[in-house]
């Protein structure tokens, strides 16, 4: 499978919400299910935004003033799903709050005033917010994942503190900001 290039808005979280993702990507490392998102090096994340044609410079203003106007968002990872495509995807889903859900869509008002163009998956109106737990997982696997992933014992709940810009793939980050700092003009 070729790797897919492009760039990504991605939503990171607290320390202890991190770490709880962190044991379930160990732990399906572990049992030989899924190594993927740590051989890319990924880091816990949401994805908000992905493009394979952007240039990175025009997130970095948009994301940079956004951040400043935006508080941490409270998360909540409720429940696992996965996506009905070829990558074997499973997931955390958080619970669609409306403040998650503004939070895109105020992402998304912003990128198009900057004349970005946004894929139709990360329209506000299809957008599905996930955290990715494993990816290319065999279909023989997929229910020992599931099982692995269920001792979290969700929900699991916390914070998203940072938003950044990656290039993938391996993951390599542009940079992030915090939710809520302001800067020094």
């Amino acid at each position: 499978m070729a790797m897919s290039q492009g760039y990504a808005i991605e939503l990171y979280f607290d320390p202890a919400l991190e770490n709880q993702v962190l044991k379930a990507w160990n732990a399906l490392a572990r049992r030989q299910i899924s190594t993927h998102l740590i051989e890319i090096e990924s880091r816990p994340h949401i994805t908000l935004f992905s493009s394979p044609f952007i240039d990175p410079s025009k997130l970095e203003n948009v994301v940079k003033y956004f951040a400043s106007k935006q508080d941490s968002l409270p998360i909540s990872f409720s429940s696992i799903g996965t996506l009905p495509n070829d990558n074997n995807v499973l997931f955390l889903a958080p619970t669609p709050s409306l403040s998650l859900l503004q939070f895109h869509s105020q992402l998304c008002d912003a990128m198009r005033k900057e004349g970005i163009e946004i894929r139709d998956e990360y329209r506000p109106d299809s957008w599905v917010p996930y955290c990715p737990v494993a990816e290319e997982v065999p279909k023989s696997r997929m229910a020992d994942a599931f099982t692995v992933v269920r001792d979290l014992k969700l929900p699991v709940t916390g914070y998203a503190m940072d938003i950044g810009v990656v290039e993938y793939s391996p993951v390599r980050e542009h940079f992030s900001f915090m939710l809520g700092n302001t800067f020094e003009a």
